[in-house]
């Protein structure tokens, strides 16, 4: 049984008259009294009754003709779901997420993609940057939001769409949170929370490399994976540490964010889409064309805050 016979069929059943129905099918009418009778022979039953007048649904027809309408509409449904997820209009879309985009590029990108895409299912997935990097690249997730640089080679496409410095942050206790701005040299002095080589090689590296490069050491006293869990042990007394300064936007209570004046300008980090270069998913490029958006320049709130009069409350000073 073909759709063109159920069209056929519906014609004959909504007009009652071969004639006219041929007219709408643009037909002649004896091809399609030819068809309506082949496709009662494929069913077993007669759907028509013909009378000298035109002709009357027979109580098989009267059954099929419902079913008939809606097979066509589930085809037409069919064919525009088709279309819109071939568009990147609806879907399947997974992406995952290192814990620090939560600050401010997902806040950004997820309302907007669900306000133009409403019928894209999204899927997130936070992880580490190492475990984002591999599920990317065996296909289970289609973009993952990643540290960059990543500290290992990979074959990736990485697009950055969120470029960040370091700041330090220390508990508002302590000696150096008095100063409007602090240097690597005073940082080094104090016991430091670094991010584990093993799961985030990307940042323990910039973070080296800082300190390397203006020729010091840190006093490593505890290692963390998330950004998150870094500032959480500054904040229960544990070292100073560096974090990237849009993690200020999401103020932590009782710990402060500054400046570092001798940063190198390698140590500038970012947030990029990791994508597979062979993988094509039309969500995902709708996905990976709303990130790419120039944004307007945010004017940093540490900068804003330099001029500031020092509080002397224990409360969190914005830094990026």
């Amino acid at each position: 049984m073909e759709l063109r016979q159920l069209q056929q069929f519906i014609a004959v059943a909504e007009t009652l008259n071969f004639r006219r129905a041929a007219e709408r099918l643009h037909m002649a009418q004896p091809p399609l009294s030819v068809a309506i009778r082949k496709l009662e022979e494929e069913v077993g039953a007669l759907l028509f009754e013909r009378q000298p007048r035109g002709v009357a649904l027979t109580a098989a027809g009267t059954a099929a003709l419902g079913l008939a309408q809606r097979c066509l509409i589930d085809v037409g449904a069919l064919r525009d779901a088709a279309q819109a997820a071939a568009g990147g209009e609806r879907g399947l879309l997974r992406v995952g997420f290192v814990g620090s985009a939560t600050y401010a590029l997902m806040p950004r990108l997820l309302p907007a993609f669900r306000e133009r895409y409403p019928d894209v299912e999204l899927v997130l997935r936070e992880s580490t940057n190492l475990e984002l990097l591999a599920l990317v690249e065996s296909g289970e997730l289609d973009i993952g939001l990643v540290r960059y640089p990543t500290g290992s080679a990979s074959a990736l496409r990485f697009e950055v769409v969120e470029r960040d410095v370091f700041c330090a942050v220390l508990p508002a206790g302590h000696a150096l949170a008095k100063k409007k701005r602090l240097t690597l040299a005073m940082l080094a002095r104090e016991p430091f929370v670094d991010y584990a080589s093993t799961r985030v090689p990307g940042l323990h590296a910039m973070v080296m490399l800082a300190f390397q490069q203006a020729g010091l050491s840190p006093r490593v006293s505890q290692e963390a994976t998330q950004v998150q869990t870094v500032i959480s042990l500054v904040q229960s007394g544990m070292g100073l540490a560096l974090v990237p300064s849009v993690s200020a936007r999401l103020a932590a209570r009782d710990v402060v964010f500054r400046p570092v004046d001798d940063l190198p300008a390698s140590a500038a980090i970012s947030l990029a889409m990791a994508s597979r270069v062979d993988g094509y998913n039309a969500a995902a490029q709708r996905f990976r064309a709303l990130a790419l958006m120039p944004q307007p320049p945010a004017p940093p709130a540490l900068r804003r805050s330099r001029h500031r009069p020092e509080k002397t409350t224990p409360r969190p000073v914005p830094a990026t």
